[in-house]
């Protein structure tokens, strides 16, 4: 009487991320040699930066990869912007579009952050200096009044966070005694 084993191949999970991420390195080595050698469109180099750092986090489903993702995506959109189609728009409106663009960059990692966390919520905290840096472009971009508020704020910043410290501190005395 013979007994019969099946082997099968049981990958653990890490072993499963290791190939997507060694394939990744492969990906970003291959463009990094490509582009010493080859008369390469830079412009192309975040874009595909961006796009490998994406696809990366969706594969193995990590929102941390998506973070350099998308920030990559909202710089590469920006460059492409001011220095392309937009090159003859005057300051300050061509470093609105760019923060604009980049605030863009934030938003996308949010909305691809429903598909990668396990919950399927979104991760909301990338809205913060997402938003923080879409004001700064819009008020940038209105130009006259808005201008002089952004120089306030420049200014009154430093006051905030020393306010927000104070209220923090005295906070957790409150909640001590």
């Amino acid at each position: 009487m013979t007994s019969e084993t099946t082997i099968q191949s049981h990958e653990t999970p890490r072993a499963k991320r290791g190939w997507v991420g060694g394939v990744i390195l492969i990906l970003i080595g291959g463009l990094a040699l490509l582009s010493q050698f080859v008369n390469f469109d830079e412009r192309f180099f975040l874009p595909a930066l961006s796009a490998i750092f994406l696809v990366w986090g969706v594969l193995t489903r990590k929102t941390g990869l998506i973070i350099p993702g998308g920030i990559l995506a909202g710089v590469a959109l920006g460059a492409y912007m001011v220095e392309g189609q937009y090159d003859s728009v005057a300051e300050p409106a061509q470093g609105a579009l760019f923060l604009l663009s980049f605030a863009a960059g934030w938003v996308l990692i949010t909305l691809i952050s429903f598909y990668t966390n396990a919950d399927h919520r979104p991760s909301l905290w990338p809205l913060i200096p997402g938003g923080i840096i879409a004001v700064v472009g819009g008020l940038m971009l209105v130009g006259g009044q808005a201008l002089k508020v952004l120089e306030l704020l420049g200014q009154g910043w430093p006051v905030i966070l020393i306010a927000v410290g104070l209220y923090m501190i005295f906070r957790r005395k409150e909640m001590v005694e």
